[in-house]
């Protein structure tokens, strides 16, 4: 009896410490709980514009951050730093970092871009779009990953066509991409400085020269001639209109050519004659005039071949017109019609006649000359006229034209 009520009591108290330690081992794990829990940190998160907040036993913002599930990619954005010490109620800012692919003026480059719109990350590179430059996507479109950006920036150049000159912002690449995007059409002879290929550049100056051929066709007058013929009925010395002349007609064709409207050439192609001009016809007299009867004769007077009055029976005197010449007057040739070389003879006695007043070869005397021979003829020395020989034209010029009396010798 004794012995049952002992082993009652000793189940009893194993079965009550059991209870006790269990009762120990829970308030134990149940008090490190709740101060594990209550040594958390609590902290907030702005994670694509929207705030979360969470608790975390990390020292700093990069634990923290790994604690809430964040894989970092060493080019996103946090703040503060990642190595601040984490502190109750802080607030960190997380942008993730997007990779971009960037074209600019032809040129691809991938960089990486925490911008949230394609305006933002054009600001993270100072660069201004204006109303000329091309984009792809719009400014305001969100940024994403793998983005594509595509950017072609304008510039300025002055275009010149047919001498007129305008401004034009362009995003072309080069010359022919400009001319095809401002409609300027070419034609086979205009010309483009510089070459179509040029590359453009700010400021770059494009000269578009229009060319043109034409065909201009000019009329004109041609002149006549004028045709003299000799007339025996018509005194010597006289000339007459027989015909009027008339003017021709010809046209010419010329090839022309027009850099912007301005002519810079021209080529005759060809000619035709419209109408034939007409040949002005006079008649040149070659009547000779009847001989003046010869002046009565003076009372012949003798005198000795020295003396300036030389006179001898038989001998014939008449009153002439006379003028002189030298050797080297219009249309001499300086030889007589008897052969006499008056520049190897600059000091013989020679005149002029018509031999059919004074035959050639007679000696003579002229008042005022002295003894001379009749050596020569002139086209104007016809009846009583004689024309004296000097060897200077001053002493030919001061003899001038006089009546003098010449006596023929036999």
């Amino acid at each position: 009896m004794n012995r049952s009520k002992g082993k009652l009591f000793y189940e009893f108290l194993t079965k009550n410490l059991v209870l006790a330690a269990a009762a120990v081992i829970v308030l134990a794990v149940t008090t490190g709980f709740v101060s594990y829990e209550t040594s958390k940190t609590d902290v907030s998160i702005m994670v694509d514009g929207k705030k979360k907040s969470f608790s975390s036993h990390a020292e700093n913002v990069r634990d923290a951050l790994s604690d809430y599930g964040l894989k970092l990619n060493r080019h996103d954005a946090v703040t503060p730093g990642l190595n601040e010490p984490l502190k109750d109620g802080m607030q960190i800012e997380y942008t993730p970092a997007h990779r971009v692919n960037f074209t600019v003026d032809g040129e691809k480059q991938s960089v990486w871009s925490t911008a949230d719109t394609v305006k933002e990350f054009l600001g993270e590179r100072e660069m201004n779009v204006n109303q000329h430059d091309k984009l792809q996507p719009a400014l305001n479109t969100p940024i994403e990953d793998k983005q594509e950006i595509h950017l072609q920036q304008a510039v300025s150049v002055d275009l010149v066509v047919g001498g007129k000159k305008k401004q034009v912002w362009t995003t072309s690449t080069t010359v022919a991409d400009l001319l095809k995007q401002d409609k300027v059409k070419l034609g086979d002879l205009d010309r483009v400085k510089p070459a179509k290929k040029t590359e453009l550049k700010d400021g770059l100056k494009i000269n578009v020269t229009r060319v043109k051929k034409v065909t201009d066709v000019v009329e004109e007058d041609t002149p006549f001639a004028t045709v003299k013929h000799q007339d025996g009925k018509l005194a010597k010395g006289k000339e007459k209109v027989v015909k009027e002349g008339s003017k021709g007609r010809l046209s010419k064709k010329y090839e022309v050519v027009l850099e912007n409207g301005k002519e810079v050439s021209r080529k005759l192609k060809s000619k035709k004659t419209l109408k034939d001009s007409k040949d002005k016809v006079i008649a040149v007299g070659t009547k000779v005039a009847p001989k003046p009867q010869p002046k009565p004769k003076a009372k012949p007077v003798v005198v000795s071949r020295g003396k300036s009055s030389p006179s001898s029976s038989g001998d014939k005197e008449l009153y002439v017109t006379s003028t002189a010449y030298t050797a080297n007057c219009a249309g001499c040739t300086g030889k007589t019609a008897t052969g006499v070389n008056l520049h190897a003879n600059p000091n013989a006695k020679v005149i002029a006649v018509d031999p059919s007043v004074i035959p050639l070869g007679s000696k003579v005397y002229v008042e005022g000359y002295g003894y001379a021979v009749a050596a020569d003829t002139g086209g104007a020395i016809n009846g009583n006229r004689i024309d004296v020989f000097f060897s200077s034209q001053s002493a030919a010029e001061k003899w001038g034209r006089k009546s003098v009396k010449v006596k023929v010798i036999k």
